[in-house]
């Protein structure tokens, strides 16, 4: 069965085009042209991803993609917003609404359809958080392959992700929470906790968005 891709934009143009180039990439397409729309299209159609415009009539993308996540049948829908907007502050709220990543535009369909098959491939990841448990006291992780010793930032740090799965957590509320407001750190501190979390639990586990953070899988 074809995954469900719904495009939602209020030019009709760009819904017809970016659906003819997805169509061909053997994707089942719907559209819809404002947030209204989005979310009583998703709710019948229960689309695997939802590409979406953020500026649009009646409800904006982000007010579409917070009501989205409301509904408990779509929290595996992957949400990913396709605007003209780059400023970086609109790109964070993106994320805290829950979208699970962010375009700008202008963007090649060449550019589009492999950025599309690339997300759609998260959706069947190797492993996910379902296979993981956390012993708080010991300050384990247990996997199918056997019980990791983390040390206490490395530990907190998936705990903070775990807590709320699939949501973005941005490198600036990892630090607050982590470390504290008063200390400063330095971004390749982050980095190489979550690398040496990766080498041991693997590398699907923790998903990057670039420039923003970081989230923990949930199927």
């Amino acid at each position: 069965m074809a995954q469900r891709i719904l495009i939602v934009d209020d030019e009709a143009d760009i819904r017809e085009f970016i659906s003819y180039n997805l169509r061909r990439e053997g994707y089942d397409v719907y559209t819809a042209s404002d947030g209204e729309q989005a979310v009583a299209a998703a709710i019948e159609l229960r689309p695997h991803l939802i590409l979406m415009d953020m500026m649009m009539p009646k409800m904006d993308g982000r007010q579409a993609c917070e009501a989205v996540r409301r509904v408990p049948e779509l929290r595996d829908t992957m949400i990913v917003f396709l605007s003209a907007v780059q400023e970086e502050q609109c790109q964070i709220e993106s994320y805290e609404a829950g979208a699970d990543d962010y375009i700008t535009k202008p963007v090649s369909m060449r550019v589009l359809c492999s950025r599309v098959a690339a997300i759609m491939k998260r959706l069947t990841p190797t492993e996910s958080i379902s296979s993981l448990q956390l012993d708080e006291a010991r300050r384990v992780v247990i996997t199918p392959q056997g019980e990791f010793s983390l040390p206490r930032k490395e530990f907190e740090i998936l705990q903070l992700l775990y807590s709320e799965p699939n949501r973005v957590f941005t490198r600036e509320e990892i630090f607050r929470q982590i470390w504290g407001g008063e200390v400063v750190v330095g971004d390749r501190t982050l980095d190489v906790h979550i690398r040496r979390l990766r080498r041991k639990l693997g590398d699907d586990i923790i998903i990057t968005h670039k420039g923003v953070g970081f989230k923990i899988w949930s199927l």
